[in-house]
């Protein structure tokens, strides 16, 4: 595929040929797919690129002396050096591979927790975050007595930044926030929220799991100190995630599991543990992931980040209004920057009942609380549901699904 330009019209019928799940049927009708914030579908060169390295590459890295286990190190080692300059960290060793976003923020909870928080010390969190980037502060507060404060939001999805402000005293060691809700969409300001933590001597992390696969992420412009994401989000296969850390930040954390890989030096009396970001990796990786991830952003960097941002942004603005329109259409996140994602109700049907009708009509959409129970709470709600959309998802399915709501609501 040729790189395009600024001015190349985006082609999305060429982009959806690259992913052969999009021809199937469900039901006897063509596949809609709009659970994209779950996961993403997978395009011919990265699947290909997993088969090909099992089939002619497949041996355990960095352990080997011969030619196999040489060249898939080179191939995991390369995948390291493309998620840096992906995101724009300034080294390799602050690129931690793990299993996803999920275990990246557990590693800093854990790691960081046993160095920089101690009893009530404060981190601060967002009514809009993931239960990823909840439970495993909460955990922390079992176990050493931190103190979790949150940033509330107005009724469009925005946060309260004057709150924000307000919530940091001289014992807060960290925020964490999502750069995009996996429910509302919005696009949080992380920037600003970065630069207030470090006026105030807080750290500042960034849940990029709904961000990285949609537009350019750079960690320098976003003044983060960690950026936790996950493959099967962009393109790539499940089962591989990131962790960027600061430099210097990582080489104060103590490790976060044990094993293999991970040691300099092991006695009985005493172990040394190897420099970053193998300190992290306890292990065998999974070397076959990691080059696949490499392949998926290598895909998203030939289509272009910022016309990938174009056309979901249109699309997510073409939803708004398409939905909008219909009666009893309840729509949750109505800010202006808003990414990806339309969460919504309809009247009194329960989103579990609309969401399994749709899936009869061939269309696929997320129903529940999206592993954000503190945020339907301050909806009003138990649950919504969420269409969500990707690089390959056209006005066609969002017309698709907005006939599709319409049918359901007459049979109420």
């Amino acid at each position: 595929m040729p790189a395009p330009t600024d001015t190349t019209p985006y082609d999305v019928d060429a982009v959806r040929a690259d992913f052969p799940i999009l021809s199937r049927e469900v039901y006897g009708r063509p596949l809609v797919y709009l659970d994209n914030a779950a996961t993403t579908q997978k395009p011919r060169c990265v699947v290909e690129a997993m088969v090909n390295e099992y089939y002619s590459v497949n041996a355990n890295v960095h352990r080997g002396v011969h030619f196999l286990s040489q060249q898939a190190t080179e191939l995991h080692e390369q995948a390291r050096e493309r998620v840096r300059a992906f995101i724009g960290a300034r080294s390799a060793a602050e690129i931690v591979f793990t299993r996803g976003t999920t275990e990246s923020l557990n590693l800093v909870a854990t790691s960081l927790g046993e160095t920089l928080l101690h009893e009530g010390d404060e981190v601060i969190l967002t009514v809009m975050e993931h239960h990823s980037d909840i439970v495993p502060w909460q955990m922390l507060r079992e176990r050493k007595g931190i103190v979790i404060k949150v940033v509330p939001m107005d009724d469009s999805g925005a946060l309260r930044l004057d709150a924000y402000e307000r919530l940091f005293t001289p014992r807060t060691r960290l925020v964490c926030a999502a750069h995009v809700s996996n429910v509302l969409g919005t696009v949080n300001p992380v920037r600003h929220m970065a630069d207030v933590a470090h006026a105030h001597g807080a750290l500042f992390l960034a849940d990029g799991a709904q961000s990285v696969p949609h537009f350019r992420v750079d960690v320098g412009e976003l003044g983060c100190d960690f950026l936790t994401f996950s493959g099967h989000k962009v393109y790539g296969p499940t089962g591989i995630g990131v962790l960027y850390g600061r430099e210097d930040l990582l080489d104060r954390m103590p490790p976060y599991q044990g094993g293999g890989e991970m040691i300099a030096h092991v006695t009985f009396e005493k172990t040394t543990y190897e420099g970053l970001p193998y300190k992290f990796e306890a292990g065998t990786p999974d070397y076959v992931a990691s080059h696949a991830l490499a392949v998926a952003l290598d895909y998203v960097d030939r289509l272009g980040m910022d016309r990938i941002a174009a056309h979901e942004r249109r699309l997510t603005r073409y939803a708004m209004e398409r939905l909008g329109a219909i009666k009893g259409m309840k729509l949750y996140g109505t800010t202006d920057n808003k990414d990806a994602v339309v969460a919504f109700n309809v009247g009194d049907i329960h989103p579990l009942d609309l969401g399994t009708l749709l899936d009869r009509l061939g269309i696929a959409i997320r129903t529940g609380h999206h592993c954000a129970q503190p945020l339907m709470q301050r909806c009003g709600v138990e649950g919504m549901a969420r269409a969500s959309f990707a690089l390959y998802n056209t006005r066609a399915e969002v017309d698709a699904l907005a006939e599709g709501i319409e049918r359901v609501r007459k049979m109420f």
